[in-house]
Formats: structure tokens, sequence, C-alpha cells
């Protein structure tokens, strides 16, 4: 059994870019050509060698890429008890491009027994060894609330209100214990480090979507304080050698963004008040704003700065990136520091504009920065 915590000085996020032979295979599912038992060769196949490819670049962690998802958010949704798969109106609104439209909406009482990931889990935990440790990744609870109350597709909140009627408190709690639920589950196929996925936060950073929302200070203050509460409360009594840790988006489809602004509206909830051990933050552009906010994040808690873009293959200046670093530990502890890539390579499975070989560049710049920066 592995004790090894992330986050490690040099990270990642999670996806990667899907190898062509899984998207022809998935197409083929589709179009009914293979059976579910012939993809998840192709998918197990894949992610061996993804597993072999993370382990031979250095890198502590090793995920399944989520090879077996079509979102890194919506997958995970639709294992949930009392969820279910619907095709929204529209995709959701990227700058230059729309997304592929699904959703999922509510059709029972929420539960997360038997959640299909943590089998998917079991996969990659086989593949562990001295000094290398696997990593769940999952929505947030606070994402899976907004994408359940999004009303993205017709019926979708007549069918919410069925189940829970205008009972809000009813609907969070048997979330949070969903979530619950797969986090022990999880624990007990020995899974000891998982990372929470949020955009929602991401939303509340850009002032002017904000705006055009009508979120005011006061409606800010509502919104995030909700969104602290249900994250903490999936956590509330798990084991201690759960680590459990975040990461916060501002979206990631096909290179492009959904959200722009710096962490300065939500930084007095997210990092003040989230019981998460570790942040993973978006840094590579203007866009993500100063290294101010992260004066909220409380002593001991450790942030990963997504300082190397996944959104292009150009590969950052050393010296630039290692002058952020020393930006940053201003308002932390450089021995509290760690450095990642901003965001996963493959969000959806689409992924982004760069080339495998181009995917492995920017993890061993990560890497070669981290040990130069920390000696380690």
């Amino acid at each position: 059994m592995s004790t090894l915590h992330t986050p490690f000085r040099y990270d990642y996020v999670g996806s990667f870019l899907r190898p062509d032979v899984l998207k022809r295979a998935r197409a083929d599912r589709e179009a009914g050509l293979i059976s579910a038992e012939q993809l998840r060769t192709v998918e197990d196949i894949a992610i061996r060698d993804l597993v072999a490819k993370q382990k031979a670049a250095g890198y502590h962690v090793i995920t399944d890429g989520e090879f077996r998802r079509s979102y890194w958010h919506l997958d995970f949704m639709w294992g949930l008890n009392g969820v279910s798969h619907s095709v929204a109106r529209e995709g959701y609104q990227f700058h230059g491009e729309e997304t592929t439209a699904d959703t999922a909406v509510v059709t029972g009482p929420i539960s997360g027994e038997n959640h299909p990931f943590v089998e998917d889990y079991k996969f990659v935990k086989q593949f562990e060894e001295e000094g290398v440790v696997a990593k769940q990744t999952l929505p947030s609870p606070a994402q899976t609330l907004s994408e359940l109350k999004l009303n993205r597709v017709d019926g979708q909140l007549e069918s919410l209100r069925a189940v829970y009627g205008d009972d809000e408190e009813k609907l969070v709690s048997d979330l949070a214990a969903a979530y619950r639920t797969v986090f022990l589950e999880l624990y007990a196929a020995g899974c000891r480090n998982v990372q929470l996925d949020d955009c929602t936060w991401g939303i509340y950073c850009d002032k002017d979507f904000s705006k055009k929302l009508g979120i005011d200070t006061i409606t800010l203050k509502k919104i995030s304080d909700e969104g602290v509460h249900i994250n903490n409360l999936a956590l509330v009594g798990l084991p201690a050698d759960l680590n459990v840790t975040t990461h916060v988006c501002r979206g990631n489809y096909h290179s492009t963004y959904a959200f722009s602004g710096g962490y300065d509206p939500v930084a007095p909830y997210l990092f003040a008040q989230e019981d998460v051990s570790a942040f993973y933050l978006e840094f590579d552009d203007a866009r993500s704003g100063s290294f101010a906010p992260l004066a909220y994040v409380p002593e001991g808690k450790r942030v990963v700065l997504g300082l190397v873009t996944t959104k292009s293959p150009r590969l950052e200046d050393k010296d630039e990136v290692k002058a952020r670093i020393a930006e940053a530990a201003k308002y932390v502890p450089l021995e509290n520091l760690y450095l990642s890539p901003q965001c996963g390579f493959a969000s959806c499975e689409i992924g982004n504009k760069l080339t495998e070989r181009e995917q492995w560049a920017k993890l061993a710049l990560v890497k070669e920065i981290a040990e130069e920066v920390w000696g380690e």
C-alpha cells in the first residue's frame, strides 16, 4: 500500500491526448461495430501504454489519462445513481468554439454506490510501484450540482423538481453523501489520492461574465459559500490518510477557454475555506491574474502552479517560469509550491491542439524546471 501523497514537485492535472486507435474504437462502438467489451480492451491497452510513458517520463503519479471518458466531468455524473445522460440544446460556449452537446439530468434520488470509476481506478492501481502512486480525478461536488441545475435540456429542471421539489438542502445532502460513498469505495480499493476538478470558481473569477449574469458582491458571497459548503460537506468523516486536492480551471477545450480573470473574487472562499490539502491553479497567461490572491492560502497548504500551458505546443522559457515561481513565493513559501501544466491535455476526447510528442515535451520541461528550482 503506497503512502505517497500528491502533489509532487513536478506534477500534472490528469488528462492526456487520446491515441487515434482509441478514438477510432470509441467511434466504432457508437456505430455498433464493436462491443463494449472490445472497446474496453482497446482502452486497457492504451492505458497500459500511457502509464508506461508516465513512468518513463520520471513522474511519481500515474492516471488513466481519462481515456475511458468522453468528458472530464459528465461521465462521472452519469455514473451516479439517479443521474442520466441527455443531449443538451447546445454545447458549452468557449471562445471561438462550441463543445459537443451533452448534459446530466436527475431522474431519481442521487447516491454513489457501485460507481464505475472505482473499477477504472483498480485497473490503474495495479501499476503502482515504489515511488509511483495512482491518482483519481473527479469533478467537484459543486461542479456536479451546477450541471444538474443548469437547465441545458428541455425538462431538466422539471425532472429535478419531480425528485427533490424545492428542497435544495436535500439535494445538496444527497449529492455530498453520494460523493462520500464514492470516496470510501475508492479508498477500499486502495486509493489515497483524489483530485476534484472545478470550473465553477473560474466562472466567478470572470467579472465581465458575472456582470452579464447579474452576480453582485452579495450574490457572489452567497454562491461562493454554497460552493465551499457542498465541497466540504462531501469530505466530512473521510479517512485521515485520504488525500484530497482540487484543480481550478477556466475551461480547457480544443485549446480554447471559457472564462478570464484573476482569483481575487473567490480567494476569500476557495483558498481560505475549502478543506483540501492542495490547490492546482492555472497561471499560464494574463487571463489568470496576479499571484496576490495566494495570500489567502492558509499556512501549510500547498499550491501547484500551473505555469506551463497545455493549450499550445510552444515551450515556455525556463527563466521566465522560474521568475514567476519566485514571484509566487512572496505569497506562499517556496517549500509549499509545486509545478505543473495549467490543465489537462485533453479535458474532453477531442484534446488540445498539440501532438503527443509536444505533450511529453511539455512534461519534460515541467520536470526539468522543478528539479532546478527545488533540487528534487
